[in-house]
């Protein structure tokens, strides 16, 4: 299913909302950010992506918490802040959103903003469909679900590539994969509840 079918579904599913708030999952590498975007441009005026990684906690609290080397897995984002936001953003209205800027690899506070005018929310993030507390409390404020599924073999080909292009030495990109990525990709695929649309990338 392409991104062009996705809208097209998503279109028809929410033709008669006021809002239609659609959640993609799935495990890093496997092209979330990109295949959102591409839904939200194939659907025009009124779509646009909200992005769950604006919630990552600042590396400051996470060196406080002894996450750091876990950055990135549930417990490193203020999940609370992020289904408090998806309730906001599900009663309708304007809503500031923040970023996260992956150069500078920190989160911007009130970076974006969703207004009445966007109908249709295509959300993007790992853990959108996790069945753990608090990101289940996330469960009934989608309208439809979408999981981008793809081979833990082509995940680590897609892992490596980012983490180079970011500076880490193969070495550098190979442990980080080995101790953090690939934990959340298997919490990811393992702990996740279904969703209404599974596609391959």
């Amino acid at each position: 299913m392409t991104p062009a079918d996705l809208a097209r579904e998503i279109t028809t599913r929410g033709a008669v909302a006021d809002r239609f708030i659609v959640g993609v999952a799935g495990p890093p590498g496997a092209g979330k950010s990109t295949i959102a975007k591409d839904i939200a441009q194939a659907i025009g005026a009124g779509a646009r992506v909200v992005p769950m990684d604006g919630f990552h906690l600042d590396n400051v609290v996470l060196d406080r918490l002894g996450l750091r080397a876990r950055k990135g897995a549930p417990e490193t984002f203020d999940a609370v802040g992020f289904v408090h936001l998806m309730l906001r953003l599900r009663a309708g209205g304007d809503a500031a959103i923040p970023v996260f800027d992956r150069s500078a690899d920190l989160a911007r506070a009130g970076a974006d903003l969703v207004t009445g005018a966007d109908k249709y929310l295509i959300v993007e993030g790992n853990y959108l469909l996790l069945n753990e507390s608090p990101w289940c409390d996330l469960a009934p404020l989608f309208d439809m679900t979408v999981f981008i599924d793809a081979p833990e073999t082509e995940l680590d080909r897609r892992l490596l590539e980012r983490w180079h292009q970011h500076g880490k030495t193969p070495d550098e990109a190979r442990h980080w994969i080995d101790i953090n990525d690939m934990p959340n990709i298997r919490r990811v695929t393992q702990g996740s509840r279904q969703a209404d649309i599974v596609i391959g990338d």
